[in-house]
């Protein structure tokens, strides 16, 4: 208890010498006893993508999910229902599934044999005391939400309401048919690096035009302003026959911005450039086209749902980008590519030629992400400012100091 005082005290001084529009200070990123705090006020606090429920389609499927030392099962009930349980048994505590994913009967811990059913409700102990009760030791539940076919989790009893994130992005949701979509590649990308430095590389492209021509070629977030202007107007001419909507809803994705209690989310159309109609080598189609969509319409569109959780909607396929710290020195983020349910590999997809984009963008991110944290790691660090392209990683960063300073810490300084 002291040495979290101690810790407590240590960032709210750090709060307050922090530079607004400077990036962070060197102890966030590599002190143990800060990511400690951000497990109890961040990491275990807001909801992230687990799956599709394409991937647990029939009774006994299941999934694990792992994130900064917890681990959750995912699976579909007797009744048809998904749900979530932490992956240790009431027994003594082991892990009970150890595979990533696979298809059951039961849930059986593979130490003493505890058997549970699919609801999660002990089925099997044995040689008990007489005075045992089995109804005391079910699984513990993990809360779930399911938003557009997307499964998400959050590791605490009390979560962030999704409320308003599925007021408002149902709709653009279910412009792509997004609960009716199947999971047809995954990867998961581990990098050696603090997470808040992969998500903060992922927000800005700043160093999309040095780093990732391949992306760069297809997105138009580095062009000048005007440009980019006249490329969103003429994209959102050809919405409406496209079979998309016209509404926009600010990215507001941290809690900082969003209402009291609610989780942060976003939604916006991007404009490609000419000549590319997905996220291809080619610019042609790279699968059959999505939900409500009649033709593709050169846009792109971003998701935002919590602080770990991007999806990528083309008109045909999409990708979803999720971090996952492990701990503070270590972060995963796996990618799912999306395509309609009904889509044949090797018929209506390819998929390496699915995957190219965003596997080559994130094999350069990854040597990115190490090389900062590299830097981060050494005695010269000191932080820098912010670019007019990075504002968005700006207001990540002060959302994190805001989550885990005290009521009792100083303003950061202007």
């Amino acid at each position: 208890m002291q040495h979290m005082m101690e810790t407590q005290q240590r960032v709210n001084t750090l709060i307050a010498d922090h530079k607004r529009g400077h990036a962070l200070a060197q102890p966030f990123y590599t002190d143990p006893d800060i990511y400690q705090l951000e497990i109890d006020r961040i990491l275990t606090r807001n909801w992230i993508m687990v799956g599709h429920v394409s991937q647990v389609p029939n009774t006994g499927d299941f999934l694990v999910h792992e994130m900064a030392g917890e681990s959750a099962i995912v699976t579909r009930d007797k009744d048809g229902q998904v749900q979530a349980f932490a992956n240790v048994c009431r027994h003594r505590g082991s892990a009970i599934c150890l595979q990533s994913r696979g298809t059951v009967r039961k849930l059986v811990c593979p130490y003493h044999g505890w058997a549970y059913d699919l609801d999660g409700r002990l089925l099997a102990a044995r040689a008990m005391l007489d005075t045992f009760e089995p109804v005391d030791h079910s699984l513990i539940s993990i809360p779930i939400k399911i938003l557009g076919g997307l499964i998400f989790l959050c590791f605490c009893d009390d979560p962030p309401s999704l409320d308003d994130a599925e007021r408002d992005l149902s709709e653009p949701l279910s412009w792509f048919g997004m609960d009716e979509l199947k999971v047809a590649a995954e990867e998961t990308y581990s990098i050696a690096a603090n997470w808040k430095l992969a998500i903060e590389n992922y927000q800005e492209c700043y160093h999309c035009a040095t780093s990732h021509p391949e992306y760069s070629q297809i997105h138009t977030r580095k062009v000048d302003p005007l440009r980019r202007v006249r490329l969103q107007h003429k994209m959102r001419e050809r919405i409406p026959e496209c079979g998309g909507g016209m509404r926009d809803i600010a990215i507001d994705f941290i809690d900082t911005f969003a209402n009291p209690g609610q989780q942060g989310y976003g939604y916006e159309r991007v404009a490609l450039f000419d000549g590319f109609q997905t996220g291809s080598r080619s610019g042609e189609p790279l699968a059959p086209l999505l939900g409500t969509m009649t033709d593709f319409d050169g846009g792109a569109s971003d998701f935002v749902i919590g602080p770990f959780t991007f999806l990528l909607a083309y008109s045909d396929h999409v990708v979803a980008y999720v971090f996952a710290p492990v701990d503070h020195g270590h972060c995963t983020c796996k990618i799912y590519w999306m395509v309609r349910a009904d889509a044949i590999e090797g018929t209506d997809y390819n998929r390496d030629e699915l995957i190219w984009l965003w596997d080559v963008t994130t094999q350069a991110d990854k040597r990115i992400i190490v090389n900062n944290w590299k830097g981060v790691c050494s005695k010269y660090y000191r932080p820098g400012p912010f670019s007019k392209m990075e504002e968005m990683e700006q207001r990540f960063t002060e959302w994190v100091l805001q989550e885990i300073g005290s009521e009792h810490a100083v303003e950061c300084r202007n």
